[in-house]
């Protein structure tokens, strides 16, 4: 069996995943964070800790994993957590070829155009806009953005901590309020105020 453990079990702090349906390498598994409470790719032989799934990972079986661990329950801080001055967002990210940094946790090698990203972009707007989804169970599995493994939150931030046109974009929602399409140096965004 390539030495992959066979397991159905549910991540807890001190549990590691490596099955078949990951889509991951062998010797590399699914971890969480102690200290972040987020996922992360573990090699069992090397010692090895990253954010970003190996290279030869299959993609395809590794969204339909990250889908259904991650895109259910809620992920809000407890109520009062909030921070003054900052408010909290969750995001969609599609990069493009021209995007400050052309890779992703999904993509190691990002070719599509601008012009594809914006119209990958509206589609996902249209989508949550009429209430067929939401931008978190999208976000786990189609954002190009590490945060999809917080199903797009970005936690708490205040001015001058995120890109300008980002942040002009957040601050002007109001919370339950999503952006229609922002673009920055990252790609284009779809951006949901949370608090």
């Amino acid at each position: 069996m390539n030495g992959i453990a066979y397991c159905t079990c549910s991540l807890s702090n001190n549990q590691s995943v490596m099955t078949s349906e990951t889509g991951l390498p062998e010797n590399w598994t699914i971890r969480l964070s102690k200290s972040k409470g987020l996922p992360y790719y573990f090699n069992t032989t090397t010692t090895e800790s990253r954010w970003e799934p190996p290279s030869d990972t299959d993609t395809d079986k590794l969204k339909v994993y990250m889908a259904e661990k991650f895109s259910t329950g809620n992920t809000a801080p407890p109520e009062g957590s909030g921070q003054a001055g900052k408010i909290r967002c969750a995001h969609l990210l599609v990069k493009h070829k021209d995007s400050r940094r052309p890779s992703s946790w999904k993509e190691s090698n990002i070719t599509r155009t601008k012009e594809d990203a914006m119209g990958i972009i509206l589609g996902f707007e249209t989508r949550i806009r009429d209430r067929s989804t939401s931008l978190a169970d999208l976000a786990v599995v189609e954002s190009d953005c590490s945060s999809a493994r917080k199903r797009g939150d970005l936690g708490f931030f205040g001015r001058g901590e995120m890109q300008k046109e980002f942040e002009e974009a957040a601050f002007a929602l109001r919370p339950g309020d999503m952006s229609h399409a922002v673009e920055t140096a990252s790609g284009i965004h779809l951006i949901e105020r949370l608090e």
